[in-house]
């Protein structure tokens, strides 16, 4: 029993045979699968394909990459979002300044929206953030101080002071292919000191396939893979971690529900 806490379901390479992902993912064990939607045109699709299958669930945020076109300068939308049952997060959101696709202060203005629906919904946030450790720490920080919320840092691959301040802000790690690279040896110096219980599997597919895919398509099935380097790397049977990061998703997504209780 394992979840795919991030995925686009939506996005080309999916999107185009997704009941064959999902039976796949199926027959791998995974149990729930949380869609990301990433631009306002991408909202109803990732919705829409949660309507479709009952372990899929979605969220709805605008990317930092699409920041400077569509970044959102009010809460209200992701609100309205939020009441629809399958919409169980906000995000992902946040900022990357990696790429830089958008001005900064265009993505820092989106984040602090999205933080503000998620104090109004009671949803937890889903966080992008590449090379802005700095800036993202005091993001959080800044609106924490404002009234609680609380979500993952997805895709996390970046330093353990940030892994540190998320984890003293009650927020959880999302763990991906990365982990299973050959270079990733910081990567899994730091993982290996996160509680695994504030852990979360992820895929981020189509993209960052784990060992021994990578260079291919990602999809949810894949998750088991990352699941077993991590069983490894805390010296634990893989059925405590399916078990362990199950119980952490559905902690955290607290509207999802597992199948057999929503049935």
């Amino acid at each position: 029993m394992i979840v795919d806490s991030h995925c686009h379901l939506d996005y080309p390479g999916l999107c185009e045979r997704e009941a064959e992902v999902v039976a796949r993912a199926r027959a791998a064990g995974i149990v729930a699968m949380l869609a990301i939607g990433t631009t306002r045109a991408g909202w109803a699709k990732t919705i829409a394909i949660a309507e479709r299958w009952p372990e899929v669930w979605a969220a709805v945020g605008i990317h930092p990459h699409h920041a400077g076109e569509e970044g959102l300068e009010d809460p209200q939308p992701l609100v309205e979002l939020a009441r629809h049952p399958e919409v169980v997060a906000i995000g992902e959101s946040g900022l990357d300044f990696h790429y830089d696709r958008a001005p900064r202060v265009a993505q820092e203005r989106n984040f602090r929206v999205h933080i503000e629906a998620c104090r109004l919904t009671g949803l937890p946030l889903v966080v992008h953030t590449r090379d802005a450790d700095e800036a993202t720490i005091a993001i959080l920080e800044q609106e924490l101080r404002k009234g609680p919320f609380t979500g993952v840092i997805h895709c996390f691959s970046s330093s353990r002071r940030l892994a540190e301040a998320a984890l003293s802000m009650g927020f959880y790690l999302g763990i991906g292919g990365i982990l299973t690279f050959k270079r990733s040896d910081e990567l899994r110096a730091i993982v290996r000191d996160v509680p695994l219980e504030r852990c979360l599997l992820e895929t981020d597919a189509p993209y960052l396939a784990p060992v021994p895919h990578r260079g291919k398509t990602n999809e949810p099935a894949f998750t088991v893979h990352t699941a077993r380097v991590l069983a490894e790397l805390k010296g634990v049977p893989l059925a405590e971690v399916e078990r362990t990061t199950t119980a952490a998703f559905f902690r955290l997504f607290g509207k999802a529900r597992p199948l057999a209780e929503a049935a």
